[in-house]
């Protein structure tokens, strides 16, 4: 079982850290066990250094998959990540670069394939936030920043990788309870996360007579360095009682949305696309 732990006031700098996080999250629960589930199948996961990203990472390669690791900057914890995909048995190609740029979305899909001869899954993750309590006062140079890291990486990527996808492959893009409940202080967040939803249900409309699934998640609060990193950085006290909010009264660890992301890259959702899950701590967002 996964417990509340006390989240206290801290922040970080963009992009954060996960080793500065306190208390550590937790990246995959104690005892799980993998079934093959994805078996010899590779993997392509953006913003997989840390966070939600990492522990997808983990648990892919303990399902069987080897996996490529898209990362901006974050150097030690992508080493981490790499570091615990092996102790899986499994190996992590790690690429290094901003997602903002077409042409290294591009280059992503062409180094895994080169590297390891296919591509079977592509885990859209990467993004990031700003704290803007006023439309008035967002820059537009901001507004755009969001959109291309967090919407234009889904499209440029998505491209890029469907001419590699075939049946029983599989996309699944990082969504969010905001594009739901549209916080007044992420409005260009909240935007682009709207963006991926409707993105996820026309892709798959196109795609899913192909075999191709197209899903998405849209995690509630999980404990990853964005939070620190962007509303600690606004103010530290926003981290205080992080994710209390929440029906179940705590902030989720990313070792409750593995399995997530494990469900929709599988067989298992074989009869599932177009599709949002909502891993978010018991909020009710009928959609």
């Amino acid at each position: 079982m996964v417990r509340k732990v006390a989240i206290h006031a801290q922040s970080q700098t963009l992009p954060g850290s996960e080793a500065e996080m306190e208390p550590p999250a937790e990246m995959i629960r104690p005892g799980y066990r993998g079934a093959s589930k994805l078996e010899g199948k590779i993997a392509l996961i953006t913003g997989g250094d840390s966070g939600i990203g990492r522990s997808v990472a983990i648990h892919f390669a303990r399902e069987g998959a080897d996996v490529a690791v898209v990362y901006l900057s974050e150097r030690e914890d992508a080493a981490e990540t790499q570091r615990l995909v092996e102790a899986e048995g499994r190996r992590c190609h790690l690429i290094e670069g901003d997602l903002a740029e077409a042409e290294f979305c591009r280059r992503c899909i062409d180094e895994t394939v080169q590297v390891y001869g296919g591509l079977n899954i592509l885990v859209n993750n990467a993004g990031t936030q700003w704290v803007c309590q006023d439309l008035t006062e967002l820059s537009d140079e901001q507004w755009r920043s969001v959109f291309e890291t967090n919407m234009h990486s889904q499209f440029y990527l998505a491209k890029a990788a469907l001419p590699h996808l075939g049946e029983d492959d599989a996309i699944i893009n990082n969504a969010s309870v905001n594009a739901y409940i549209g916080p007044d202080f992420l409005v260009d967040y909240s935007a682009t996360k709207g963006a991926i939803v409707s993105f996820t249900r026309s892709l798959s409309n196109q795609v899913v007579g192909r075999g191709i699934r197209v899903n998405a998640v849209a995690p509630g609060p999980v404990w990853t360095p964005l939070q620190p990193a962007t509303l600690g950085a606004h103010d530290p006290q926003w981290l205080e009682g992080f994710g209390e909010e929440t029906p179940m009264g705590r902030a989720g660890q990313p070792s409750e949305l593995g399995p997530v992301f494990v469900f929709l890259a599988s067989l298992d959702a074989s009869f599932i696309s177009g599709q949002t899950i909502h891993p978010n701590g018991g909020t009710v967002v009928n959609g």
